[in-house]
């Protein structure tokens, strides 16, 4: 993936900065804890990002913590209400709930872009 950073279970982003030549981002998918980090170089860059996330966790358990896990696996979602409809039908149709049906709906829509 492009753009991505990836480190013990924990995602970030990365964007350029052309007015400052800075790498920098941010752990995507936590609601409470931020974590961010730069570089000048994209191995500055790395660094600061793992060093962020051990600095995050190394924090956790000082003050006796369970550590945020991003993507915790529910999100809400708004749609257009004939979409809504048709979707409960799909389910209905194919004999599952509608968040199974969602759930392989989306599963197939990634499996496909990333394939």
């Amino acid at each position: 993936m492009k753009n991505i950073l990836q480190y013990k279970g924990y995602t970030g982003n990365v964007q350029f900065d052309q007015d400052d030549m800075l790498f920098y981002g941010r752990v995507i998918g936590m609601r409470k804890a931020i974590i961010a980090y730069e570089g000048k170089t994209v191995d500055d860059l790395v660094k600061d990002f793992q060093a962020g996330v051990d600095d995050y966790l190394d924090m956790c358990v000082e003050e006796g913590r369970e550590p945020e896990k991003p993507f915790k696996g529910t999100f809400n979602i708004r749609l257009d209400p004939d979409l809504h409809e048709r979707l409960v039908k799909g389910a209905l149709s194919e004999g599952v709930t509608l968040n199974a049906y969602i759930k392989d709906v989306l599963a197939h829509a990634v499996s496909d872009h990333h394939a």
